[in-house]
């Protein structure tokens, strides 16, 4: 491991990967940040960014202008995860040139206290999340000044500004469609106002989040039309109980296509992938404990068979179900950067070894288990509502 300078993050044994048509270049696993302000406090995400920055030589760090969640937490304040890295970044300010930063704009919620948070003192009214070009032109300034930095490196659309089934559903259903004060903002307003912020160095690229393969591909065919650059990167759900991406999204988003880089979030669904939660467990201070309704998709029934099959193939090859989930991410081609999310050093330090070339190796008598279970319950998580 090459030693640790006070001007440099440390060149490790992490692989880095370009990410799209950029040149940026980011550790091949990133420090994801949403539980920074609820379940974690700040000093222990100046722990996190230290070692998984100064030790490990993490690169890449991805928050959002809603962090951090869940949103119906007595402690949650939008913006919040932001000046807690904004607070780390002004006592490191060596190292902000080699960091790849990453926040996002809220994509459509019709009321929201978010946008409230985007000026100083904060509003007084809830107002609507839009991909606007006033609302994305302020929301970015608003992370600026929070982050403490004059540019963002990756600006990523959190989820889009029209309607499509989100997080665990799975049909497109039309009456859901919105049109009158909230019929969705034209793609090439979003674009163009994402150019203004291109042209004025306010960030250095942008990508994609939540989307589908029509997003995409309308994204792309936007910015051809209005000489913009491309998205770069797409940050959807990806995970052992999650593997929609893998279909026609790995298509349209493959380097002889689009060339966006996916960076999976959710890689241990929540968790539940540690295993944790298997035959009721209820560990103390750990999300579904806490937060037994968010993003409860993960641990329903279905999920947990599945999830007790994983830790059956874990078993068998030696390694913990955490360490098999995060380490099958790396082997799939058009993955780019996992983002990892931790709230005790303990399970930090397992993530990035997952990642690590020859800390975990999986043998393609492992990877054929995980299919054939993965054809056995396919994405148990995403059900109608």
């Amino acid at each position: 491991m090459t030693k640790t300078t006070e001007t440099q993050i440390p060149k490790t044994a992490l692989p880095r990967i370009t990410l799209g048509n950029s040149t940026i270049e980011v550790t091949n696993v990133c420090l994801g940040t949403m539980t920074w302000g609820v379940q974690n406090t700040e000093e222990e995400a100046f722990e996190q960014l230290d070692y998984a920055i100064k030790v490990r030589g993490v690169n890449f760090i991805d928050t959002a202008e809603l962090y951090p969640v869940p949103s119906s937490s007595a402690l949650w304040v939008a913006g919040n995860t932001e000046k807690i890295i904004g607070k780390w970044i002004e006592r490191n300010k060596e190292l902000r040139k080699e960091l790849i930063v990453a926040t996002k704009v809220a994509g459509f919620i019709e009321a929201s206290d978010i946008p409230k948070m985007r000026t100083e003192p904060a509003g007084k009214e809830k107002m609507s999340t839009r991909l606007d070009r006033e609302s994305i032109l302020s929301a970015c300034d608003a992370s600026l000044r929070r982050l403490k930095t004059d540019y963002i490196d990756v600006y990523q659309l959190h989820w889009p500004d029209r309607y499509i089934p989100l997080f665990g559903s799975c049909e497109y259903d039309r009456r859901k469609e919105r049109d009158g004060k909230f019929a969705p903002v034209a793609f090439e307003e979003t674009v163009l106002a994402l150019k203004e912020l291109l042209d004025a160095g306010k960030i250095k690229s942008y990508g994609l989040s939540n989307e589908t393969s029509y997003g995409v591909c309308e994204f792309v065919r936007v910015a051809d039309k209005l000489g913009v650059p491309r998205p770069v990167s797409i940050q959807n759900s990806f995970c052992l109980l999650h593997r929609s991406y893998e279909t026609e999204l790995a298509e349209t988003c493959a380097p002889s296509h689009h060339n966006i880089s996916l960076l999976p979030w959710t890689p241990l669904a929540g968790g539940a992938l540690s295993g944790k939660y298997l035959n009721g467990a209820k560990p103390k201070k750990a999300r579904f404990t806490e937060f037994p309704t968010f993003q409860d998709r993960y641990i329903n029934e279905a999920s947990q068979i599945a999830t007790k099959k994983y830790a059956e193939i874990a078993e068998k090859a030696g390694v913990s179900l955490t360490a098999m989930s995060l380490a099958w991410c790396a082997t799939r081609q058009y993955v780019g950067s996992t983002i990892i999310g931790a709230t005790t050093m303990e399970q930090l330090k397992e993530d990035i070894d997952a990642f690590e070339p020859g800390r975990v190796t999986l043998s393609e008598e492992t990877l054929r288990a995980i299919d054939d279970v993965h054809m056995q319950c396919r994405d148990p998580c995403i059900r109608n509502y």
